[in-house]
């Protein structure tokens, strides 16, 4: 299957460590996120990466020609669901798609990919342990889900925390059919929002993934959970970055 990494912004919460480098090079651990990501997707046999950059896209093809390439080159202008959708194109036979600012372990990978749904979304039950020191992230700011006899019910960042699951990754896979129809509603979406407010977006071209995966949600598309305890982390700030320095577990 195919991994579509979603790597297009800037970091600016990250600065000063992506002054001058993708978010994703920021390294941890004598490694790179771009390089951890590599390793789990790697052990977990998915070897074919589609790298959607924007800023600073340049450096990394220089450094990774292995990879296929999209340019979100409007990538100031707009957000995460954009941008994965530059990558529409490589989405027909089924992907597992991830943001580029996290850390995972193949483990990870591995329960969404075997996880019979077309749609699995990847969820950290133990997330809130992350959270004790993240001051400058705190739990209310979470892509958290609820879920119901194994079918995730929202996801949404309003959830309240002791009424979460866990908390979204950023991992997902999607099958052929599920990649079907995640196009199929983003493109009535954009049809009808383009220019528009779009859930909590000020406009569809602002939105973040989470959005049109609560609105595919909440017109019927079944949507699974594959839980992990853990063996995942974001950074997203200058103290996640510190932290992942001192506590990240890889493989």
């Amino acid at each position: 299957m195919k991994a579509i990494i979603i790597g297009a912004g800037r970091g600016r919460r990250l600065m000063p460590t992506t002054a001058d480098t993708p978010k994703c090079y920021a390294e941890i651990q004598g490694r790179r996120m771009l390089d951890w990501a590599l390793r789990a997707f790697a052990g977990a046999d998915v070897k074919d990466i589609c790298f959607i950059g924007g800023y600073q896209i340049d450096k990394v093809r220089r450094d990774y020609p292995q990879f296929t390439f999209r340019h979100n080159d409007n990538w100031e202008n707009n957000n995460i669901l954009l941008s994965l959708m530059y990558a529409e194109d490589l989405m027909a036979d089924g992907f597992v798609c991830c943001y580029s600012d996290i850390l995972f372990t193949s483990d990870v990978v591995k329960r969404v990919l075997n996880h019979p749904s077309d749609i699995a979304l990847s969820v950290d039950t133990r997330w809130l342990e992350r959270y004790v020191h993240r001051t400058q992230h705190p739990p209310d700011d979470a892509e958290k889900v609820t879920v119901l006899n194994g079918s995730v019910t929202r996801v949404h960042r309003g959830i309240e925390p002791k009424a979460a699951h866990g908390e979204y990754t950023g991992i997902a896979k999607f099958t052929a059919g599920g990649a079907g129809k995640l196009r199929e509603h983003f493109h009535a979406a954009r049809k009808k929002f383009a220019g528009k407010p779009f859930r909590e977006a000020a406009v569809f071209e602002k939105a973040y993934f989470i959005h049109l995966l609560q609105d595919m949600i909440e017109a019927g598309t079944p949507m699974a959970h594959a839980d992990t305890p853990g063996n995942y982390m974001e950074v997203d700030t200058q103290q996640d970055f510190e932290l992942a320095q001192k506590n990240w577990k890889g493989e």
